[in-house]
């Protein structure tokens, strides 16, 4: 299962993952989102890797749940953010209509596109009315294996192709960025927002 294989990595990486994401400053993107959000609402971080934006949003007093699927990702973001940070795999059914946003950084594109659209629908109905996703992929039309890890590339063409058969969202913005870790700038990233309709 690539999923295993995703996580085996994230495991046996923990550490070296979280020190190379944990201070990158991705404040224009998280302000971009929170500002579509209610004053001091609800976000689930939806593979929250190192805690970086758990933290930062609890900052900014939204209430936070955060979930990952690493046993040890979810330790070392537990200790960061003095929240707990619940072992989960994506596609598990989550609570509906209790989030006012869902961010989904870097993290659902481990995912094949069969199980990306179930992905997809559960994000939806574990919205509130009109919330908010943020969601970002590499940019690219791969799909597969690649370092170890399982992704799933989009362009905006390819992504909204992909979103037409996802009932109850629209596609709010999509804009590419690159990546902000060191010595990655000349990876692209697709960021998109969406909204429950």
């Amino acid at each position: 299962m690539s999923e295993n294989r995703t996580l085996d990595y994230y495991n046996k990486n923990a550490s070296s993952f979280a020190e190379t994401t944990i201070d990158v400053d991705f404040q224009e993107t998280q302000k971009r989102f929170q500002k579509l959000l209610p004053m001091q609402g609800y976000i689930l971080d939806f593979g929250c890797g190192s805690g970086r934006d758990t933290k930062y949003f609890l900052n900014q007093n939204f209430k936070v749940d955060a979930i990952d699927g690493s046993e040890k990702l979810c330790r070392i973001a537990s200790d960061y953010t003095g929240i707990k940070v619940k072992k989960k795999c994506f596609l598990k059914n989550l609570t509906k209509k209790k989030y006012d946003g869902i961010w989904a950084c870097a993290s659902i594109l481990h995912l094949p596109q069969n199980e990306l659209r179930m992905v997809f629908r559960k994000m939806v109905k574990a919205l509130k009315r009109d919330g908010i996703i943020y969601t970002s992929f590499k940019y690219g039309d791969f799909e597969g294996e690649r370092n170890g890890r399982y992704f799933t590339d989009f362009t905006e063409e390819k992504f909204n192709k992909f979103a037409h058969n996802i009932e109850c969202v629209k596609l709010k913005e999509a804009w590419i960025t690159r990546d902000v870790r060191p010595g990655r700038g000349e990876e692209k990233w697709l960021n998109l927002i969406l909204q429950k309709n």
